[in-house]
């Protein structure tokens, strides 16, 4: 798979087949809703002030109004709204979460809640596809969104959320790389000593699905030509799909770049709980968005 606008093929609208969405009263989710549903992705339950939701729809989406693959709930606030589309989640009436209108901090609440939450007892982290312009696939990124500092227990698991992500869509042995600023051991660098780690740990079959080869700096990483200047060889070099960060402000760092500077296409969500989590910013775009349900929908069909 090379594009994200592929995501969207072989996905069958299904009884089960339903995103929840917390907060659903902004222009830019309900757009993505508009285009899912015209290209029949899947049903939506929206959760928010009803008589705030039906203007907005009424006023910018009019063919949504009585749409019969939509849902409107009536909620007092976030945080209620947070707690419903969760539920239905748990309950089994959808099938993605997706974030709106609404505080990240707030919704992980009650993704997080003993009760009726999504947590699996794995580690919650973001995963990323990039569609950039020149590459022949789909790259990963992992984590830019939700863990500061992993160390290398929490490293391991976000590699297995990423797998299982990357292998929805097609990847069936993903190429992982854990990036660093070189590719040699350094004591005095923590995430060179984690790569290696992380690679054994792949040999001995504690991380399974992949292939995972590091350290690696990101250029050696995604370009067989840079890893052969430098004198790597082998199959997987220069050839990654996935690409491990060290830590948050890395991840971040690279996410904002290929989108600014690159202009590259991307859909994320969150992965390690009960259900894909849509958690896009508030600057993300409508194509976004629908690109980061496609991926949810992928991931949750597998």
């Amino acid at each position: 798979m090379a594009t994200l606008a592929e995501l969207m093929d072989e996905i069958s609208i299904e009884a089960d087949n339903a995103v929840a969405v917390a907060a659903a009263a902004d222009l830019e989710v309900l757009e993505a809703v508009s285009l899912a549903i015209e290209r029949d992705l899947a049903n939506f339950r929206l959760y928010d002030d009803e008589a705030k939701l039906k203007q907005m729809i009424s006023t910018s989406f009019p063919h949504l109004i009585n749409h019969p693959k939509l849902l409107i709930f009536h909620v007092k606030g976030a945080a209620q709204a947070a707690k419903e589309a969760v539920k239905s989640v748990y309950m089994n009436d959808s099938s993605v979460l997706m974030k709106g209108h609404i505080p990240t901090a707030v919704l992980l609440k009650a993704v997080l809640n003993p009760d009726f939450g999504l947590r699996t007892g794995n580690v919650l982290s973001h995963v990323a596809a990039f569609e950039i312009e020149g590459f022949d696939r789909l790259i990963f990124i992992t984590d830019a969104g939700m863990n500061i500092d992993p160390d290398l227990q929490q490293k391991a698991q976000i590699i297995q959320n990423a797998v299982q992500i990357a292998r929805s869509t097609g990847v069936q042995l993903p190429i992982v790389a854990p990036l660093a600023a070189v590719e040699v051991i350094n004591p005095a660098m923590q995430a060179t000593l984690d790569a290696a780690a992380l690679t054994a740990m792949n040999k001995r079959g504690q991380i399974t699905d992949c292939i995972v080869d590091g350290p690696l700096a990101l250029d050696n990483a995604i370009s067989p030509i840079a890893a052969k200047h430098k004198g790597i060889t082998g199959d997987t070099a220069g050839k990654a799909d996935i690409l491990l960060v060290p830590n948050i402000e890395a991840g971040n760092i690279l996410y904002k770049s290929l989108v600014y500077f690159s202009k590259a296409k991307v859909g994320g969500i969150i992965a390690g709980a009960k259900a894909p989590i849509v958690l896009t910013s508030r600057a993300d775009s409508a194509e976004s968005k629908l690109y980061s349900l496609a991926l949810a929908l992928r991931s949750s069909n597998i």
